[in-house]
């Protein structure tokens, strides 16, 4: 399909409602708890990507798959450059919620069917996107589509990317049909992208217990956030024979470990959070010859981060050797402070009539872009702020207050 230039009436056809796109998207990747296991390269992946897919042709946008696996659905002739991007995640952490990624590309494409109905005319392109492995639940690193594409991750590491079973990130993909070979950075297509806008659940209850009445607002920055990866190396035995004090079980620095976490962020006014946790040989009988427990933590500021993380390691080794286990420490992934581009941020919240301006500890696929292109963020108040679970949730006053606000960023950036 030819894209229709910039400049001429958008071929538009109007897509399914918001509550329609919402309906089919709902049950993909369900699981039995009620949360979601849409892992990126699997069977409820492919389903989230057919309904991208059909929602672009539904509307007559020209659809691309670019090197990484991310979808476009171009509104205008995206080669020209300058474009305005939309757009989110399908995918989930494991049994996540709903509205986390998804409410992103279901508001975009509502946003696009609201401007049609404004007969608001673009000059120049948009585009709804949908950035593959955003949560990094399969392979253990966020963001993965977006990093390949900005060259934050190079395609050698990405390769070398596997799953818990052990399938690599090309063999998955070659699985779910798509080419691996040709993954990397791409500076061709990010050179037309001349803003990117993400709308979002907020992760965190601030515009919900914010002054007035605030259904969406505006990101101003990412806290600096990381993964480490915490190897207790012990020695395994027979938990019915080996003595308390002949011992050197991992499991009990681990445990120190996780409440020296909770302690040194606190006192910082930091985050600092084992999530994840995997032990060998695992077997009930038996004292753990190796715990491995994964740390995400994040601060307002990196010289925090630094700190905090310093003081987990430190907790670790010094309890390690009262108990006879070696620790070592790897980080696996790294993004430093985000400050989204200020002017469209200042522009975002006076066009939205003053809405609050809020920082978050949750990284995004706009943090990453924004090391290449303008990005800003939108987000849709979340009353409990719960997230990453299957209580995660929003008003459909809210919702819609959300598709109204982005649509208005749009026409504000892509007609005037």
């Amino acid at each position: 399909m030819t894209p229709a230039p910039a400049s001429a009436p958008a071929p538009w056809r109007r897509g399914a409602s918001f509550h329609a796109m919402w309906r089919d998207l709902l049950p993909i990747g369900r699981s039995p708890g009620g949360g979601y296991r849409r892992h990126a390269w699997t069977d409820a992946d492919a389903e989230c990507r057919a309904w991208f897919r059909e929602q672009a042709v539904a509307r007559g946008l020209a659809y691309e798959v670019d090197r990484n696996g991310n979808q476009w659905a171009w509104l205008g002739d995206g080669a020209a450059g300058d474009a305005v991007v939309t757009g989110s995640h399908l995918d989930s952490v494991p049994d996540g919620g709903a509205f986390d990624g998804p409410l992103g590309v279901v508001s975009a494409f509502a946003a696009l069917d609201d401007l049609h109905e404004r007969d608001a005319r673009p000059t120049r392109p948009l585009a709804v996107v949908n950035f593959v492995d955003e949560e990094g639940a399969r392979f253990g690193l966020a963001c993965v589509g977006s990093r390949l594409t900005t060259g934050g991750l190079t395609a050698e590491r990405a390769r070398a990317l596997r799953d818990a079973e052990g399938t690599s990130l090309p063999r998955a993909m070659e699985r779910a049909g798509h080419d691996p070979d040709a993954i990397g950075a791409d500076p061709e297509r990010l050179a037309r992208v001349g803003a990117f806008v993400e709308l979002h659940i907020e992760q965190g209850r601030n515009l919900a217990v914010a002054p007035g009445d605030h259904p969406v607002g505006v990101a101003s920055a990412i806290w600096p956030h990381g993964r480490w990866r915490f190897d207790f190396h012990g020695e395994a035995n027979h938990a019915g024979t080996t003595r308390l004090e002949d011992r050197r079980d991992p499991m009990l620095t681990y445990a120190n470990t996780v409440l020296a976490a909770r302690k040194k962020a606190r006192l910082a006014g930091a985050l600092a959070t084992f999530g994840k946790v995997a032990v060998e040989p695992g077997g009930v009988n038996a004292i753990a010859s190796l715990v491995r427990g994964w740390l995400d933590s994040r601060a307002p500021d990196e010289e925090t981060l630094a700190a905090v993380v310093a003081e987990i390691e430190r907790a670790a080794v010094e309890r390690g050797t009262r108990d006879g286990v070696r620790v070592t420490v790897t980080r696996e992934s790294f993004t430093p402070v985000v400050e989204f581009a200020h002017d469209l941020r200042d522009r975002l919240a006076r066009l939205l009539g003053g809405a609050p301006v809020l920082p978050t500890g949750a990284g995004h696929d706009a943090g990453i872009l924004s090391t290449a292109v303008p990005t800003a963020m939108l987000y849709v108040r979340n009353p409990t702020g719960v997230s990453h679970s299957p209580a995660e949730f929003a008003e459909e006053d809210d919702c819609a207050a959300g598709v109204r606000a982005l649509a208005d960023v749009l026409e504000d950036l892509a007609c005037r």
